[in-house]
């Protein structure tokens, strides 16, 4: 009995994804699926657009077995503590077999390469990283480019590509864990990561999807890129006026925080880094310019704009602030912290075989279950920042209830048979 993982978002669940899926059981031999999913927030620093029950319906419906969630405290980290994550909870059940991840490559032999080098960072790439992040380059970059000229033959630019920068941090958190998981990869199709433009019949990426319904606001056009099980839970969640949730939702709860936080409260939550508490200090006085008006620029896009410059990325600044709408500090997600991986493994869903491999779980996992967060064991401090970072999501709906604020208490996982 093979099982096979997969580490996704679903942001939404479309036929990509449900391509990657059926390639991933077709490859591994597998007869199960566990999927780790993100929950309320995700890893460029953004709510997700429906929330963690709705898209663990989506994944579900289209045929995963088990759907655990991966802990906010890694799902907004950059790729290498999202990754070291993501795979501590696959290694934890005791019972993934491989991990099958998308890539833009196809090729997992030359990112395998690199993470047999790059597992324990050598002192003289650690030197070579820090003379390029010196040229004011974003980290991603610098760590590219950082990666060539310790291998020469790497291709920076493949190496950037962001399906494949996450499949090496896969391939390195597997080595860093000395986890027997076989990692396999399957080829992303017809349509890149951040691609905006649709160019298929039936294929179109997840950013994509969210601009046709953040700038359009037409759910009806997602029809024909989406499984029918991702649509009628996105009608279900629209109605609802829980979906679709983006950055703009939290605007008021974000610019709160950012006023009542000192710089120097600031400097001392995590991602806020080099400075940029003064940077933000700076800039919200001119957050009132032209933000009146049918012409008007949302609040967190302008913030993010008045805050941007080549050394720090949209990315950067949206997970930096997402921790201060969070308040978390660095001290809550230290290295230290982090690299202790999932200290529980939270059931978000699971089929009739997904109830089997939770049994056989029940013999194998190395980190607590949990079913209901109520289950009796002492909050883990990762756990309570999940307790938090729904009750703040939920202040994004329309109308939330007080249910819907401390939802992680009373929702139990979603459970789907199907035919």
């Amino acid at each position: 009995m093979k099982t096979v993982g997969l580490i996704v978002e679903y942001n939404p669940l479309h036929n990509g994804h449900a391509f990657h899926y059926q390639e991933s059981k077709k490859s591994s031999g597998a007869d199960y699926t566990i999927a780790v999913m993100s929950g309320q927030f995700l890893q460029r620093g953004e709510p997700a657009m429906a929330d963690k029950w709705a898209r663990a319906e989506m994944a579900l419906r289209m045929g995963v077995d088990l759907v655990i969630e991966l802990p906010v405290a890694f799902s907004t980290q950059p790729a290498e503590w999202f990754a070291y994550g993501a795979v501590s909870a696959l290694e934890a059940t005791g019972v993934v077999d491989s991990l099958c991840f998308g890539s833009e490559s196809g090729d997992i032999g030359w990112l395998q390469d690199i993470a047999a080098v790059m597992h324990d960072e050598p002192a003289a790439f650690h030197a070579l990283l820090q003379e390029e992040l010196k040229l004011g380059l974003p980290y991603p970059a610098a760590y590219g480019r950082a990666i060539a000229r310790q291998m020469p033959g790497i291709d920076p630019a493949e190496l950037a590509k962001p399906n494949n920068t996450l499949g090496l941090h896969y391939l390195i958190a597997l080595k860093r864990l000395g986890s027997r998981i076989e990692p396999l990869t399957v080829t992303r199709q017809k349509s890149d990561y951040n691609q905006i433009a649709i160019t298929d019949q039936a294929i179109a990426s997840a950013t994509a999807l969210r601009h046709i319904l953040f700038e359009r606001g037409s759910l009806g056009e997602l029809a024909p890129y989406v499984p029918e099980g991702t649509m009628q839970v996105l009608k279900r969640e629209t109605a609802a006026g829980r979906a679709p949730i983006q950055w703009e939702c939290y605007a008021k709860p974000l610019l709160l925080q950012l006023l009542h936080h000192s710089a120097a409260q600031l400097a001392e939550l995590h991602e806020v880094t080099e400075g940029l508490e003064h940077r933000i200090k700076r800039v919200l006085p001119s957050l009132s310019q032209g933000s009146a008006g049918a012409d008007a620029v949302p609040i967190v896009q302008q913030l993010i704009s008045l805050l941007k410059t080549k050394r720090y990325t949209r990315t950067k600044l949206q997970r930096m602030l997402l921790r201060i709408l969070l308040n978390q500090s660095k001290e809550q997600l230290s290295p230290a912290v982090l690299a202790q991986g999932v200290p529980y493994l939270r059931v978000l869903g699971f089929s009739s075989a997904g109830r089997t491999l939770l049994k056989r779980m029940k013999q194998t996992a190395k980190v607590p279950i949990l079913t209901n967060v109520n289950a009796g064991l002492e909050p883990s401090p990762l756990l309570l920042m999940d307790i938090q970072a729904t009750s703040v999501y939920a202040l994004g709906f329309q109308q939330a209830t007080e249910r819907e604020w401390f939802r992680d208490y009373y929702e139990p996982p979603v459970q789907i048979t199907l035919p």
